[in-house]
């Protein structure tokens, strides 16, 4: 089952996960934005600042925090500890997902501890990010890959778990022998539609964990968000709110790309 077309990558995918491939769809998009921040400015007028600011309120912030540094060195730290606790996470929760399922012995042998540990939210295992990391990059990135590991792991799990017999035995006929094999050549071409939907699930999963991530002092966008709440400067909190949608925006974009690019057969 090939994925390569030979097309070259000609940024299509990227205008058409931005919308720009589509004018009607772009401008309901922006009519859905504009009406947006119309109805919070006109209740932000009904509620005190640190209740509720202004659209341009949060402008001022989001340009003053840009100004000074402060919201790109923020970014930076985040990004350092987002990046390597989605792969890992994202790399071991598909290769177990896979591997889980596809073999019944593994299966067997981990469900009783998988359902034990998969209710544990990652917050819950600061105390651990702690006590073997630090207070750093390190154990921020160890709570971003457990949240990433659970997502992908069901994600890959339930797409191997779908893989149609008929289409293994169609495997088997031609001549696909050995597990390894079968994995490679059938099983994960099949079920890739259901992994990158369990990485892309995964990837703005990983931007929300990264306030939980810093909630014990490492420096980042959350943390920048903890103290800007503590002091009640809802703007700034809002502005680095922004900031984390707008990172998840430009990566859910990118990798949309990639998934149609990888996905070209479904076309």
């Amino acid at each position: 089952m090939a994925t390569d077309t030979g097309r070259e990558f000609d940024g299509d995918e990227l205008r058409s996960g931005l919308g720009l491939d589509d004018p009607r769809r772009l401008l309901r998009g922006l009519a859905g934005v504009v009406g947006f921040v119309v109805v919070w400015h006109l209740i932000s007028l009904t509620q005190a600042a640190y209740v509720l600011p202004s659209p341009v309120a949060v402008g001022d912030a989001f340009a003053e925090e840009f100004a000074s540094g402060t919201m790109t060195t923020a970014l930076w730290s985040s990004i350092r500890h987002w990046i390597p606790g989605t792969v890992v996470g994202t790399g071991l929760g598909v290769a177990a997902g896979v591997a889980f399922s596809w073999s019944g012995l593994l299966d067997d042998v981990t469900a009783p501890l998988v359902r034990t540990l998969r209710p544990v939210p990652p917050l819950a295992l600061i105390g651990f990010a702690i006590a073997w990391f630090g207070i750093n990059h390190a154990g921020a990135a160890f709570i971003i890959a457990v949240g990433a590991f659970w997502i992908n792991f069901y994600a890959s799990y339930g797409a191997v778990e779908g893989v149609s017999e008929d289409l293994l035995d169609v495997g088997r006929t031609l001549g696909v022998r050995g597990d390894l094999d079968m994995v490679r050549s059938i099983v994960l071409p099949a079920s890739m539609p259901g992994i990158t939907t369990g990485i892309r699930t995964g990837l703005g999963r990983c931007w929300m964990l990264v306030v939980a991530s810093e909630i014990f002092g490492v420096p980042g966008v959350g943390r920048e968000i903890l103290r800007a709440s503590n002091n009640l400067l809802v703007d700034k909190v809002i502005a680095y709110i922004l900031v984390l949608s707008l990172m998840f925006l430009l990566v859910d974009v990118a990798f949309r790309a990639v998934q149609r690019r990888v996905l070209v057969w479904r076309a």
